[in-house]
Order: C-alpha cells, then sequence, then structure tokens
C-alpha cells in the first residue's frame, strides 16, 4: 500500500503528517533543547530489587545501575543468552544518529568497544538466533537513507560481524525481529520510505530465506512483538500500516491467525513488548498513539489482553528498548522518548 493512504483509526487524535513516525518524530526533535529528566530510582546492589515492591505488589521499580547509556530512543534490545545479559544498540539522542553497543547484567550497564560497529541508525531491530547462537540485527535509517544490511553479534567474543547474504528483505526501518518458535530469527514488514512492506523471512545462518505462511499478517512497521517461551506464540501488535493494524496477530512457527481479542490496548506505534515468565505472558508497555505516549502496561494470555494495573509506572514513552532479563529474574525496560525528549531510565516489572 502507498504511505499517502496512510489515515487515523478510533481513538487517536489528529496526528502528524502521514510518513513514518519512527522517521519523522526523530527529524522533528532535532528543533527541541535537550533535556534529560530526572526520576527517584532504586540502587541495585546485587540481584533483584523485588523486594523494594513487596511480596505480592505488581507494579514498575526504577532501577538506579551506577552506569547507564545516554538518553535515546528507538533502539535495539534484546537478551542475549550466550553472553548471559542484555544487549542494546544504537537509537536517536534527539540530535544524533548512534552506534554504540551496551549490554546489561542486572546490575549496571558496560559500554562495549567493539569494532567493526554497524554503523549508526535509530529504528533497526535485533533477535536471538538460538540455531547459530547470535544475535542478529536489521534494518533502521539513518537520517538519510533505509538500511538493509546485516549484523551478527557474537556475545561470547563481544564483536560485531558484517554478513552479505546472497538474498535480503528490503532495506526498512521499524522492521519486527523476533525469535520464531523453531528458534530462528524471522524479521515481519517494515518501511521502506514509500511502502510498508508485508513480507516475512528467516535468517539461516548465512542467508535470508523468504517465507510464505498461508496468511500474514497486514502490511505494517513498528509494531510490538513478543514471544512467549512456554507455548512458542509470537503475539504481534499494532504499528504503522496504510491498513487497520489496530489488530493482534499470533505465529506458531506455521502461520498467522487474526486474533478476535475481547479487549485491546490503545493502538500504539513504537510499543515495547517482551514474555515474562512469571505472569506467562507476554508484557506490552507504552507506545505512541496519534502523537501521544503511553504509558500503560497489558498482558497477552492465551486470546486476550488484560490491563495490568501497577502501583508504578514508568513515565509516558515510545521506542524504548525491552528484554526479560534472567539475572534480574524481571521484564527490564531502558529509555525511549516522551513528547520528544530523550531518557535514558531504567525500569523493571515486579508481577
Amino acid at each position: 500500500m502507498k504511505l499517502n493512504q496512510f489515515r487515523r483509526f478510533p481513538g487517536e487524535r489528529a496526528a502528524d503528517p502521514p510518513t513514518n513516525k519512527g522517521t519523522q518524530r526523530h527529524r522533528r526533535a532535532n528543533r527541541y533543547s535537550f533535556v534529560i529528566i530526572v526520576w527517584s530510582c532504586i540502587a541495585i546492589l546485587g540481584g533483584s530489587s523485588a523486594t523494594a515492591a513487596g511480596p505480592h505488589t505488581t507494579g514498575w521499580i526504577e532501577l538506579c545501575p551506577p552506569i547507564s547509556p545516554s538518553p535515546r530512543s528507538y533502539l535495539a534490545m534484546t537478551y542475549d543468552p550466550a553472553s548471559g545479559k542484555v544487549i542494546m544498540f544504537g537509537g536517536f539522542d534527539g540530535t544524533t544518529y548512534l552506534n554504540d553497543t551496551w549490554t546489561f547484567d542486572g546490575i549496571t550497564w558496560a559500554q562495549v568497544a567493539t569494532l567493526p560497529s554497524p554503523p549508526a541508525r535509530t529504528n533497526a531491530q535485533i533477535a536471538y538466533d538460538a540455531v547459530t547462537q547470535k544475535v542478529v540485527l536489521f534494518g533502521g535509517f539513518n537520517g538519510r537513507n533505509y538500511l538493509g544490511d546485516t549484523w551478527l553479534w557474537d556475545g561470547t567474543a563481544s564483536r560485531w560481524t558484517q554478513v552479505r547474504p546472497a538474498h535480503s528483505p528490503t532495506a526498512v526501518t521499524g522492521p519486527m525481529l523476533f525469535t520464531d518458535p523453531n528458534g530462528s530469527v524471522d524479521v515481519f514488514g517494515g518501511f521502506d520510505g514509500r511502502f510498508y512492506q508485508g513480507t516475512m523471512w528467516q535468517w539461516n545462518g548465512s542467508d535470508w530465506n523468504q517465507l510464505f505462511p498461508a496468511t500474514l499478517p497486514y502490511a505494517r512497521s513498528s509494531a510490538a512483538v513478543g514471544v512467549n517461551n512456554s507455548t512458542g506464540e509470537v503475539v504481534m501488535f499494532g504499528g504503522l500500516g496504510d491498513v487497520n493494524p489496530f489488530n493482534t496477530w499470533t505465529y506458531d512457527g506455521t502461520t498467522w491467525t487474526l486474533q478476535s481479542p475481547l479487549t485491546q490496548p490503545t493502538l500504539v506505534y513504537g510499543g515495547s513488548a517482551a514474555f515474562d515468565p512469571h505472569p506467562n505472558a507476554v508484557v506490552l508497555f507504552g507506545g505512541g498513539s496519534g502523537g501521544v505516549d503511553q504509558n500503560s502496561t497489558w498482558a497477552w494470555r492465551r486470546s486476550d489482553w488484560k490491563q495490568l494495573l501497577t502501583t508504578q509506572s514508568p513515565p509516558a514513552r515510545e521506542g524504548a528498548g525491552i528484554a526479560y532479563d534472567p539475572a534480574s529474574g524481571h521484564v527490564i525496560i531502558f529509555g525511549g522518548e516522551n513528547s520528544n525528549v530523550t531518557i535514558n531510565d531504567t525500569w523493571e516489572l515486579i508481577p
């Protein structure tokens, strides 16, 4: 579908001019002075800080790691079992496109000096390939071009390597990358500057192979994707698209299914989703909705969404990184942007 066919949906206010939000909002952020938002937080003394929330309280707790990455939004983040750490790459700080690499060990963030490194970008995505035990990075936007290069992160060697596959998905910003039920990394969708993509590809360790499931979701970018590790179910919600993206899709490793939940979150783009084994649910936080950033927390269980009424919540944001961190035993959120101001806070969810 052509980009100029974008239209608003019920519940959204008048949005920005029709273009890719992840790109446009980053461009617009250059007109804002740089501000660092400071929130009260809890120092991490080791292990989990779950006791700070009480034994039966559901809520977000802000952490105070001794070292943190600089403020940024639309970064790429996932958990890397090979190194036992959360890995984070790049993003946009309101002025500059970034290409630094950081890891989080449950206590603090540490910058990794690595050469070579993927070029600076925002709105790329990464996911762990259980077959090759490498993190795969694809896509993004560098202020001028939509990117289609593929990089692999070796967590045991702390090293990026660019690969040049014979086949590749279209260069896009805001693709959806995830570890599918078979352990491979799949990519769906994205925005190429003119069109929202609706194709699906799988990384086989050396090349991208296009997949042709019997059913595919409507073309979109910047949707929230989480994978339920106990059931192997991939859950995708929202995003940006010419055809209504206000829907929930699941993938079982063979085909996609359009779900009909009784309840759905507000339609968001740039939301953050990850699986949390404690409620055994894919957790969705935040995202932008018609230019208004959100801070609600939702959980997908079986066939429906349920809003989690938390005692405390991170400020509203879009483009935040999210991952489940086994070291702390909680879902971790980092950064994002709140009303065009980039932030660098770290929060964990106590279910």
